[in-house]
């Protein structure tokens, strides 16, 4: 019963996350959400190059039953009511409850079958739903967690149709080569992780061909629907010209991966990374667990010979191949890894729970509450932080705040997400969104000054019964640039006529690209980061306008 207690405690905890809105990688929502939302619900939405280019990199086929499905779901909910769209806000936290969905039932559920021995299953379960990252990466909109759920169920299948010895397995063959294109259409790493353990069906299938010839022919269907329903998305061609010109995702992605110059576009990494930093980042005290292990001289360590363990492993050998290497393309890696871990009741074993706790808790809150954690609900706020600006003060009737508009600029954050502005008709304004990313500060004051009205231009668009344009600035508050330009200003400290007056301000909130430990040295910097931590809105004014 205790194992029940603390797996339901791990639940809640796992539900915490999924709701908090931390945002770990602007991959979350321009290689997901961004791109439905605008299609279904004419949010405002970017997208981005790797569905723009030329040779589009990004299939959408995999992407369909994650996020289209509830969207347009919402969306029927709210016509059938009578209202046009739901509010972005619920959009966001539908996809985050599909996420956790997907990992409570589909990832859990793989881990319990995964583990072959049953006196082992219930503590394995457990300590993945301990992990930092089944509660934030997995509870995220990415790729790399729907990777995770299709290697996991991958395994799941090749286990299940090489023990049934009888029969051909013709179901089990055909949902794995349903999973396996989808694997390969939603990232092309996918493969990795299978091929390893895949070779144990290569005896299945010579004394089984009508398993080979199920999985051949199925994968073919399959790999074919995700090719017309690529080209279609992108080229809105008749299947006739679908057919005679297709696009295939997963080979523009190859192709572009494969040449070293566009993924330095991205950050290069030494070959080493993923071994000696992204696997130590995602697995702490497990990981050098595994690699004290070993150090035994007297036998080879029984995970090392598991087929989860050489999947992992194996994946990530290839995935060292290419230079450009992040953690959560290893997120595959976590549960298989894990799953192989045994926890006897000894004092080490106490030890490493003790640690493995510690991490866990410092890591998940630092990723699934912290990190860029104010982006989101500003983004979201956003449409009534301008209104109530605008109101309190009293710029025009209604009727002028009809046409106003509002200029945002991000500075120092993830791209925001566009779609959550939404397109509410209760707010009046045409607000645009800038993102000027980490560039210097003096280049940000440059731009506020071009944009920002001067007091006569205010005072003429008043005379025309017009709102003028409205600035924003939404920085972290560790960003000690702008403290000379923030409201109420010293004589000694205002360089400029420059205001900026708060107007929204976000806790929990953390910027680890803002990270300075050669100038500020690391004392310094962390006090600077944690003690002024937050994002806030600020409007940006002229001094002495009325």
């Amino acid at each position: 019963m205790c194992w029940r207690r603390t797996y339901l405690l791990l639940l809640v905890i796992r539900v915490y996350f999924a709701l908090s809105p931390s945002y770990l990688h602007p991959d979350e929502h321009f290689q997901g959400p961004e791109v439905f939302a605008g299609r279904i619900f004419s949010f405002p939405s970017l997208l981005p190059w790797e569905f723009t280019a030329d040779r589009p990199i990004r299939s959408v086929f995999p992407q369909w039953p994650t996020y289209e499905v509830p969207m347009n779901f919402l969306k029927w909910f709210y016509t059938e009511t009578g209202t046009q769209n739901p509010p972005p806000q619920l959009v966001y936290y539908a996809l985050r409850g599909v996420m956790f969905l997907f990992s409570f039932v589909l990832e859990d559920w793989a881990v319990y079958e995964l583990v072959p021995l049953p006196r082992h299953r219930r503590a394995t379960v457990v300590l993945v739903a301990s992990s930092y990252v089944t509660w934030t990466y997995q509870t995220h909109t990415f790729s790399n967690s729907l990777e995770t759920l299709l290697v996991a169920w991958s395994l799941v299948l090749i286990r299940r149709i090489v023990e049934n010895k009888r029969h051909s397995s013709l179901f089990s063959c055909a949902v794995f080569s349903l999973i396996a294109v989808l694997g390969v259409f939603n990232r092309i790493t996918f493969p990795a992780f299978v091929i390893v353990p895949g070779l144990q069906l290569l005896p299945h299938f010579w004394h089984r061909p009508s398993s080979f010839l199920s999985v051949v022919g199925f994968g073919l269907v399959f790999f074919c629907l995700a090719i017309l329903v690529d080209t279609r998305f992108y080229s809105s061609a008749s299947l006739w010209e679908a057919l005679r010109n297709p696009i295939i995702t997963p080979i523009n992605n190859l192709l572009y991966n494969s040449d070293k110059s566009n993924l330095a576009l991205h950050g290069l990494h030494p070959r080493y990374h993923h071994f000696l930093v992204n696997l130590p980042q995602l697995l702490g005290p497990a990981y050098i667990a595994m690699i004290l292990s070993l150090f035994n001289l007297a036998a080879v360590p029984s995970w090392l010979m598991d087929m989860r363990a050489a999947s992992a492993i194996s994946a990530t050998v290839l995935l060292s191949i290419f230079p450009h290497q992040e953690p959560r393309f290893l997120i595959p890696c976590v549960p298989l890894l894990l799953s192989c871990l045994r926890i006897r009741n000894t004092r080490s074993s106490r030890w490493f729970l003790v640690a493995w706790a510690i991490f866990n808790a410092l890591l998940g809150f630092l990723m699934g509450v912290y990190h860029q954690g104010g982006v989101v609900p500003a983004q979201l706020a956003m449409p009534s932080i301008i209104s109530e600006s605008v109101q309190a003060a009293d710029r025009g009737s209604l009727n002028t705040q009809l046409g106003a508009s509002a200029t945002v600029l991000w500075w120092k954050t993830y791209s925001p997400p566009l779609w959550l502005l939404g397109n509410d008709s209760t707010f009046l304004f045409d607000i645009q969104t800038r993102d000027l990313m980490g560039c210097p500060g003096p280049e940000v004051v440059a731009e506020l000054d071009k944009i920002v009205p001067s007091c006569q231009e205010k005072e003429n668009t008043q005379s025309r019964d017009v709102s003028p344009r409205s600035v924003f600035v939404v920085a972290p508050k560790s960003a000690a640039f702008l403290d000379q330009f923030v409201a109420p200003l010293t004589s000694s400290s205002d360089p400029s006529d420059l205001e900026l007056h708060e107007v929204w301000y976000w806790s929990k909130h953390l910027n680890l690209d803002d990270l300075d430990f050669g100038t500020d040295g690391i004392l310094q910097t962390l006090k600077r980061m944690t003690g002024r931590r937050g994002l806030v809105v600020w409007e940006a004014r002229r001094a002495g306008c009325a």
